[in-house]
This record gives C-alpha cells, structure tokens and sequence, in this order.
C-alpha cells in the first residue's frame, strides 16, 4: 500500500510540475522539465529500489506464510488423522460392547428360560412324586385288606380242612366196614350158589361189564365234554405258538415279492444319499423295501398285496426310467395308486360280467376288484367267488328260483374277504356291513350271512351258496392238493371206518371234513355209539394227516316196518 501511495504522488508531482512549466517560458520550461526530468528519474528509481525491496519483503513474507500454513495444514492433516484413527477404535470398541451386551442379553434370556424350564420339570417331578406317593399309599392299603382277607380265608380253609379231614377218617371206618360186610356177603353168596369164588367172579364181572356199558359211554361223553371244556384255554395256548412258529414261513410265502433290477448298481440308487430314496419309497407305498446281498435283486414286504403290487409296478418304473429322487417317486406312486384303482375296477367289471350280474354300484364293483389280490388256502378269492356264481346259477335254475338273483348271492357271498384284513371283524360280519350299506337284497344279505351254517339261514339262497361254496372249495387242485391224494384220502376215511365192528356204511363227505357212519342198530347201541365215534376219530388221528379237520358223525337209525292188510 505505501508504494501505490508513493506512485501517486509522483504522478500527481509530475501533472502538477507539467502544469506549472506551462506558464514559464520555454526556457525555464525546458530546464525545468530537464530537472523535473532527472529529479522524477531519480525519484522513480529510489522509488523502483523501494518498491522492489518491498516486494522482495512481501515475497519473503508471502513464502514465510505459505511454510506456515503448509505445515499447519500438514499438522491439522495429522490431527485429522490421529482423531479418524481414535474415532475408528472408539467405533470398534463400540462396536465390541454392544455385542459383548447383546451376548449378555441373550445369555440372560436363555438362563431365564433354563430356570423356568427347570422350575417346570420340577413342578412336574414334585407333582409326579406326590401322586406316585398317593398311589402308592392306596397301593399299600389295598394290599392290607387283601392280607387281611387272606387270613380271614386261611382261617376258614383250616376249619374246613379240620373237617375235612374227620370226615376221611369217618370215611376210611365206614369203607373197611362195608368192605368186611361185602366180605361177608360174597361168602354166602359163594354158599348159596355153591360155585367156586374165581367162577363167581368171572360171571359177576361179564354181568358188571354188561350193565356198565351204558354207564361208560354215559361218563366217556361227560368226560370229554369237561375235558373239551377244561382244554379250550391250553388250545388256544398250543394255537398260538403253532402260529408263531410258522408264521415265519407263511408270511415269506404270502408278503414278500422279489423285483429284478438290471445290476447292484442301481441297489445304491434305489437307497439314495443318506437314505432319503428309500426312506420316501417306503412312507409313501407303506412297503418296506429290503436290500440285500441278492445279487441283481431287491425284496418287497407287505402283509397288503395291494399295497405290494403298487410298490412293485413304481419299483419297476422307477428302474425303467432311471429318474430316481423322492419327488419322481411321489409321482410315480401316486400314478400307479391310480393305476391300481382303475386295475381292480376292471377286474370288478369284469368278474361281474363273467358271473352275470348286472346292476352292481361302483362300491362294491371296486372291493370286487381288491378281492383279484385275496386268496384262501392257495384259491383266488375272485376266481372262487365267479365260480360260486355259476353254480349257485345253474342250481336255483333247476329248481326254479330266481339264477339272477343266485348268482348275485353267489358272487358276494365273501365280499367280506376284500377288507378283512382292514378293519376287525370276521368276513361274514363285514359282508353283512357291506351289502347293507350299498342296498343289497334280503336273500343276498342272508346268504352271506349263512353260507357257513345254512341250516339257519333263512332263504334257499343261503343253502345253494353253502353247497355250492363247498364244492367250489373241495374241487380237487382248487386250494393245493392233487387229485390222486385227494381220492386217496377220502378211500381211506371210509375204510377206517368201516373196519370197526357194527359199521354197515360209511361215507366221506365235505371233501373230507366229515365222515358219516351209519351202524347196524341191533349190535351198536346209542350208549356204543358215543364210544364208537371216539374211537373212529382217534383212528384217523393216528393213521392220516390232513389239512383241518375231520368230524366223524355216527348214525343209528331203528325201523319197524308194518303192514296194514
């Protein structure tokens, strides 16, 4: 600023000395402006030092400040920098507590919920102790009452043995008295018959024996009935553990389907990672699936041939198809369930078709079909039923009922069969249930009803579909037997029969569940006859073997003939 003031001045010294040159003359002017001249140069060049010198100053101070402020710059750079760096530890130190809190928060929490669990379980134990301790309380005292009644009973079975036992000794008196009495009186009988006492014996005896027939065919028959009565809970013992020891056997027979495979690679496939190929087949066919060392080969077991049968047709198309995950097997099942459905539908149709029974509802058309998948001692249940229906038919025809309404009863006679092993009850009951429900007639209802026991059935359709079911049943070769032991058995039913004594006939009948033997009246008496059919049966017990059993059915009969003339 000094210096802008120094050049101002000047020029206002240089204007003004200008002006005045003017008015001189030009002399003076001339010298003037010669020494203006000088003075102004001398003064423009001390002003030009001064001002150079002040700008050199101001240079200095300049550079002196821009240093300055560089380095405050670089300081507050450094400061700005410590402070991001003690900002970014604060944030992560920040940071570190709240989840140092929030682990403290959960872990409070979870303590929480640990102590009020365990307050839980030991309410619940205390509750579970207070009341094992009451029952055991009633427990005790329970079993105070029996000791209690128990001594009371011991004491009444001592009294009662104390006079049990002085009426043996009364007993034992009064037998060696009448013993020495009966002494006495074979004595005199001896003297009086005057026959030796060995003579007498042996004809009191051929008497006793005599008299005693009836008497052993009366107490024979009491007995068995008791023993038949008294054996009922040990059969059903003996029962049981004859089935359990062949339930093996049966249930490979009738619950297992073996399904080829190209190679035992795709064994690995059909089990999937960790199992969850045949984890998903079994959940949802309800089959399990067995892999084994067979080699080229897997095991379906099933106690539902149904079920069986739709695991087998999904094993085979998975195999086929080569897609195997549980997805495509939910897919594949569910196909083939409805596969099967339209199968038995089919089979339904066509069974009734084959049978001649029209008007059958789609119900009972479709456990028709399931019954395709039944069988009985080997016999197809479907096949069975058709058969039933034909003859059922061809029986009521000739005697002049309805065949239509014959061949419906003979038909479903074991519909009951198709969901038997279901639901509890026996196929009679559920066949009653069924054709109830899908409006049966009366006759069809009661042949199912009766077609075990027609003697208390209450229509002839009942007979005709007994009859016509045994025949369907004994044909030979229909449940697993062959013609030639067949024959053999029924010939020797008969001859063991009639090599018994006062046997005139005997007839092998019921393919052989039954043998009727009919006697001479006058050398088998009804007493004798109760004896015979014991030993017949005994008989065959020892010398035969066959499916079942066999009920041997003596007949007497006594005629008296008379004319009137």
């Amino acid at each position: 600023m000094t210096m802008i003031w120094l050049i101002v001045a000047l020029l206002l010294g240089l204007v003004g000395g200008f002006m005045w040159g003017q008015s001189r003359g030009a002399r003076q002017r001339a010298e003037v402006d010669s020494r203006l001249q000088q003075e102004a140069q001398q003064e423009a060049q001390r002003i030009r030092t001064q001002a150079e010198d002040a700008a050199r100053a101001m240079r200095a101070e300049a550079d002196q400040a821009r240093q300055d402020a560089t380095r405050k710059m670089q300081d507050a750079a450094e400061r700005e920098t410590q402070m991001a760096r003690q900002s970014a530890g604060l944030d992560a130190q920040r940071e570190q507590v709240s989840a140092q809190r929030a682990q403290l928060d959960t872990e409070r929490s979870q303590a929480k919920q640990d102590a009020a669990q365990e307050r839980e379980a030991l309410a619940t134990d205390r509750q579970d102790t207070r009341r094992e301790r009451d029952e055991l309380k009633r427990e005790i005292e329970r079993l105070n009452r029996r000791a209690e009644q128990l001594d009371a009973r011991g004491e009444k079975l001592d009294t009662l043995e104390e006079r049990l036992e002085d009426r043996a000794r009364s007993l034992t008196v009064q037998e060696h008295d009448l013993t020495e009495r009966a002494r006495q009186a074979d004595l005199r009988l001896y003297e009086v018959a005057g026959l030796s006492p060995e003579a007498a014996r042996a004809e009191i005896l051929g008497r006793l024996d005599a008299e005693l027939e009836e008497e052993k065919a009366i107490r024979v028959k009491a007995m068995q009935e008791r023993a038949t009565a008294e054996a009922r809970r040990t059969a059903r013992h003996v029962v049981a553990q004859a089935i359990q020891r062949s339930a093996s056997e049966t249930s490979a027979a009738l619950s297992v389907s073996v399904v080829p495979i190209p190679n035992d690679a795709m064994k690995g496939r059909l089990i999937g990672r960790e199992g969850r190929n045949i984890r998903a087949f079994e959940a949802l066919t309800g089959v399990d699936l067995i892999i084994d060392d067979t080699p080229e080969a897997v095991i379906l077991s099933s106690f539902n041939p149904v079920r069986r049968e739709v695991a087998k047709h999904v094993l085979d198309a998975l195999v086929a198809d080569g897609r195997i995950h549980p997805t495509r097997i939910e897919e594949m099942v569910h196909k083939a369930q409805d596969e099967m459905k339209v199968f038995m539908h089919a089979q339904g149709e066509e069974a009734a078709i084959e049978s001649g029974v029209v008007g059958i509802k789609p119900g009972l058309v479709q456990l028709l079909g399931r019954m395709y998948f039944r069988t009985s001692y080997g016999q197809n249940v479907l096949k069975h039923s058709i058969q039933v229906a034909h003859l059922t038919g061809i029986m009521a025809g000739e005697l002049g009922l309805d065949a239509g309404l014959a061949r419906r009863a003979g038909l479903m006679h074991d519909v009951g069969k198709s969901i038997d092993r279901e639901i509890d009850g026996t196929h009679v009951e559920i066949g009653i249930n069924l054709a109830k429900r899908f409006g049966e007639p009366a006759e069809v209802i009661d042949a199912i009803a009766h077609h075990h026991d027609p003697e208390n059935g209450e229509t002839l359709y009942s007979v005709l579909v007994a009859a016509a079911d045994a025949i369907s049943a004994a044909r030979p070769g229909a449940r697993r037997e062959e013609l030639e032991s067949y024959v053999r058995r029924l010939e020797q039913l008969e001859q063991i029969a009639v090599s018994f004594p006062g046997v005139q006939q005997a007839y092998a009948i019921q393919a052989g569940r039954e043998v009727r033997v009919i006697v001479q009246p006058e050398k088998v008496t009804d007493a004798q006859a109760t004896l015979l059919a014991r030993e017949i049966a005994g008989r065959v017990e020892q010398d035969m073997e066959y499916p079942g059993q066999v009920q041997v059915t003596v007949v007497r009969e006594s005629r008296a003939v008379e004319v009137a003339r």
